[in-house]
């Protein structure tokens, strides 16, 4: 662009756009702000194979797309500003008034939340079927209206698993969608793409950004569903942030180190839970005795550090003052982050409709990347504020 001879120096303040030509080569991405792409024509201005509005993404997004793409094994991934509305985003692409979506009853309790409200207003049917249910069971659910099947491997809070393949090659047989929430394995430990799922989802929010500093959400896809979701992006302005994307890639260049850590760390706390008097039982689908165990085996190529723990009969006041007594378990929601925590699950699962009881309370451990040892010995202390009455004459006080 020529520009006349500029006078003003609040003109020149803004016009002058200093030596950006050429950058010099950082091992992250550039992070470029902006909402307005200066362009150079006006054939430009409505060439659709041209980014022309920053929502869209810059080299930031593009950068992180790719890679969530490799990570995926995807034909496409798309970003969105949170985990929960990668989830709504991705149904409002694939669903229409008077679709059915089946969904296992083990899902995020949002994901529940936004089929019985949102999803319901717009004339969508959702129906649920047992968490570990077989492809055979969940194809006697199929009618001639359902279009998407909503996979959680293993479950949410509960942690039971899917046969995914069998499913995922079931509903392709009869023109089915599937869509999984992935955030469990990080895209890491199962790659549900190469087994038939159509989508998979995952909260970038966990582990991917890893630090408990980002909201960040994605869905990958392969075949028909791509351009659905591109569509749909692009009509409902789902858009992130260049530094939150910055973030993300950053988290996941160490991604794959600290999950082996919040893996092996995960399974040596469950593995010692298990043997604790007052513990009833584990859910953490890699232990051998765990229902999914064989499936996880096949399919999975590593554990995370998200487990569940029941403890044997106890009051709420009882289990408020085991967890309120940790130091090292912060109480909070989310997980994925660099630091363990506990949850008391009991009042999200009253809106199940096939999931069973459970004898006692349901808490849902994180574990971070603190000292092994350390959680433990926190988790004893915890466990020590319960009734005596749960505990065995002699507790295992032995640190596995």
């Amino acid at each position: 662009m020529t520009l006349c001879r500029i006078v003003e120096e609040s003109t020149r303040l803004i016009h002058d756009e200093g030596d950006c030509a050429s950058l010099q080569r950082t091992p992250g991405p550039p992070i470029q702000r902006g909402s307005t792409i200066l362009l150079s024509t006006c054939a430009q201005v409505y060439d659709s194979s041209l980014v022309t509005y920053g929502r869209v993404g810059m080299a930031t997004q593009r950068t992180l797309r790719d890679a969530l793409m490799t990570l995926e094994h995807a034909d496409e991934a798309f970003l969105y500003p949170s985990g929960l509305s990668a989830i709504t985003g991705t149904l409002l692409a694939l669903l229409s008034a008077g679709d059915e979506v089946l969904a296992c009853d083990s899902v995020y309790n949002p994901t529940r939340r936004f089929l019985a409200g949102t999803l319901a207003r717009f004339g969508v049917t959702a129906r649920y079927f047992e968490p570990a249910a077989t492809a055979e069971t969940i194809g006697k659910m199929i009618t001639p209206a359902t279009r998407v099947i909503f996979l959680e491997s293993p479950g949410s809070l509960t942690f039971e698993m899917q046969d995914i393949p069998a499913i995922a090659r079931l509903a392709r047989e009869r023109g089915v969608l599937t869509v999984i929430d992935n955030t469990w394995s990080a895209g890491v430990l199962f790659k549900p793409l190469d087994h038939g799922v159509d989508v998979s989802i995952q909260s970038l929010t966990k582990y991917v950004c890893g630090h408990s500093d980002v909201f960040m959400g994605m869905a990958a896809a392969k075949g028909e569903a791509v351009g659905r979701l591109a569509t749909s992006s692009h009509e409902t302005g789902w858009a992130v942030s260049p530094d939150d994307a910055y973030m993300a890639l950053r988290g996941l260049r160490t991604l794959h180190t600290r999950l082996a850590q919040h893996g092996a760390a995960g399974l040596r706390v469950a593995q010692w839970l298990s043997q604790q008097p007052e513990v009833q039982s584990v859910l953490c689908p890699a232990l051998a005795d765990d229902p999914g165990h064989a499936i996880w085996k096949r399919d999975f190529t590593g554990n995370c550090g998200l487990i569940g723990a029941v403890l044997k009969p106890v009051s709420d006041q009882d289990v408020a003052r085991m967890v309120e007594s940790l130091s090292l378990f912060g109480l909070g929601y989310s997980w994925g982050g660099f630091e363990s925590l506990i949850l008391p699950c009991d009042p999200q699962l009253s809106a199940r409709t096939c999931s069973g009881a459970f004898p006692g309370p349901l808490l849902r451990l994180h574990i971070g990347l603190e000292s092994v040892d350390d959680l433990i010995a926190d988790l004893r202390h915890g466990l020590d504020q319960l009734p005596d009455a749960t505990r065995a004459a002699s507790r295992c006080r032995a640190i596995a």
